[in-house]
Order: C-alpha cells, then structure tokens, then sequence
C-alpha cells in the first residue's frame, strides 16, 4: 500500500486514542484556520500532520453547512454536504483498504450516523423545533457508543471508555456551535471554534503517538 493511503488508513482505524498521548494545540493563521504542521517532538510528525489535516476538513464543511443553513442559502449548504460526505467517503475508503472491504463500508455507515446527527441537529436548531433537537442528540450519542465499540474492537490501543468520551466531546462541540450560529453568536462561536479545531489537533496527536508505538515500523 502507498504511503499516502496507509496514512489515511491509519488516521481512521485509530481516530479515537485519547489519552494515549497529549499535545498542545496547534498555532491558527490569520484565517483562523488551525495549521497542519505537528510539533517538533512528535514520534510521527508526517502522520500527524495527515491525521490533522483530515479530520479538520470534517469540522471544517460541517461549520460551513451550519452556516449556509443559517442564512438560507441552499447552494451553499448542498456544496457543503457534498463536500461532508466525500470526506467521509474518503475516509471510509482508506480503511477499507486496509482493514478490508467490510471494516471499509461499516466506518462509511458509522461516519453517515454521525453526519445524518449533525445534519438533523442543524436544521432541528434552525428551526427552534426542541423535540428533532433532542432525538438528534440521541441519535448522536447512540452512534458515540457504536463508533467506541467498533474502533476500540478494530485496534487494542484504542480503550473503549476513551473513544466514547472523545466522541462525546466533539459532539458537545458541534452542538454548541450550531446553536451560537443559529443565534448569530458570532463571538462566542469564534471561541467554540478554536476549541473545535484544538481538539481535531489533540486527538491527531494522541493518534500519531499512538500509531508510532503500534507500528514503529510504518509510522512516520
């Protein structure tokens, strides 16, 4: 397999090791958008810088479907879609590639719930309707539970409990933009938005230190 799949492989077969390793987070650009490129001390600088590339186009196009449905603008929160999905379609294809063609089509299934609750959950806050709110939630966090157990079964570095808290976080995360957004917080979603990014960038770094000691061999 070439480097560039295996990296991509291994950024989602082990996208959930908190607590195997901790990292600052990394530097914005006047952009605001966080920078790729990992610590000097990592054990696996180009496989961390990978993993936080990818997972960072997730929070990326889902700020940005937030934000199209915000202001009604259908265009944009199609493009956004598209753009969710082929990420997570490429996600899905990397570990099939590695893992197999089932491991491949269950991470597609699992990253679809996670997408189809943030998608629920915007358009249930935009609306102001509590009930879609709620079972979005749920949904949410009945898929954490999945994604803990498949992931934590697929790699023995990656501890059940851990995969389940750092998935609750980042949902809490989303939920907390998408309803500063729907409420123009802008302020208060500018800092729920740096924190977004700083945990992308923290669970890519426990993942690089974490591959490098599964795969001392491989990880680079």
């Amino acid at each position: 397999m070439k480097t560039k799949t295996w990296l991509l492989t291994m950024t989602v077969a082990c996208f959930a090791t908190t607590g195997l390793a901790t990292a600052a987070p990394a530097p914005h650009d006047m952009n605001g958008m966080a920078q790729t490129a990992p610590a000097a001390t990592v054990a696996a600088p180009k496989l961390q810088a990978a993993m936080r590339q990818l997972w960072h186009g997730h929070v990326v196009h889902t700020r940005e479907y937030a934000m199209a449905v915000h202001a009604h603008d259908a265009a944009k929160a199609k493009a956004a879609e598209e753009a969710v999905v082929a990420n997570a379609k490429q996600i899905a294809d990397a570990v099939g590639g590695f893992y197999g063609k089932p491991a491949g089509e269950q991470t597609l299934q699992l990253l679809a719930g996670h997408w189809g609750g943030v998608k629920a959950l915007t358009e249930a806050t935009a609306a102001n309707d509590k009930a879609a709110e709620q079972k979005a939630m749920n949904d949410l966090n009945t898929n954490v539970t999945a994604i803990a157990k498949f992931f934590s079964g697929a790699n023995p570095n990656l501890p059940e409990n851990a995969v389940q808290g750092l998935f609750a976080a980042h949902v809490a995360h989303h939920a907390t933009q998408i309803q500063q957004i729907m409420t123009g917080d802008s302020k208060g979603e500018q800092a729920t938005w740096t924190a977004m990014q700083a945990h992308m960038n923290t669970i890519a770094d426990a993942l690089a230190a974490g591959i490098a000691k599964q795969f001392p061999d491989k990880a680079s």
